[in-house]
């Protein structure tokens, strides 16, 4: 009896881990959608981005690290005519509260506030913040990023995939 519960609970957990790892969309090599409402108003559409090089950063305000790459990203964004950065805040917070606070830590990059409880499909919940994606300017996930990453790594990355390529 305990052999068959064993072999039952491995079973549900192997179940559940491909499941888990089925609903990761964006790996490295895949062509991820991103269709989000921007915080000024408009609307970011990541198919629209083809031949840049995009950067998609999960962030929240209350994480410190995501607070001290902000202006890296932002300084990274502005250097380069072939990159585009998106910062999608990923927390339960008002519009009015983002703006307020994005009016103490200005970016020029566009921000998203994300909806925690239903993430775009293609840029699942983080496994911890910051999360970055490098999407290359065929759409593919060239290279993913969890914590804090700087434009130098970003600009190692473009570099390593251009030449790979």
């Amino acid at each position: 009896m305990k052999a068959w519960f064993f072999g039952l609970v491995l079973a549900i957990s192997g179940l559940a881990a491909v499941g888990a790892i089925a609903s990761e969309v964006a790996q490295d090599g895949a062509v991820p959608e991103l269709r989000i409402a921007t915080l000024d108003g408009d609307t970011f559409d990541l198919s629209q981005q083809r031949d840049r090089w995009v950067v998609v950063n999960y962030w929240a305000t209350w994480c410190s690290p995501c607070l001290k790459e902000m202006p890296d990203l932002d300084a990274f964004a502005t250097s380069r005519t072939d990159v585009t950065v998106i910062g999608l805040a990923y927390e339960d917070i008002a519009p009015e509260e983002m703006r307020a606070f994005l009016a103490e830590h200005p970016v020029s990059y566009p921000i998203a506030i994300v909806d925690v409880f239903e993430p775009p499909a293609d840029f699942p919940a983080p496994r911890g913040l910051p999360m970055t994606w490098l999407i290359a300017p065929d759409g593919r996930v060239a290279k993913r990023f969890l914590g804090p990453v700087t434009g130098h790594e970003l600009a190692e990355a473009i570099a390593a995939d251009a030449s790979a390529r």
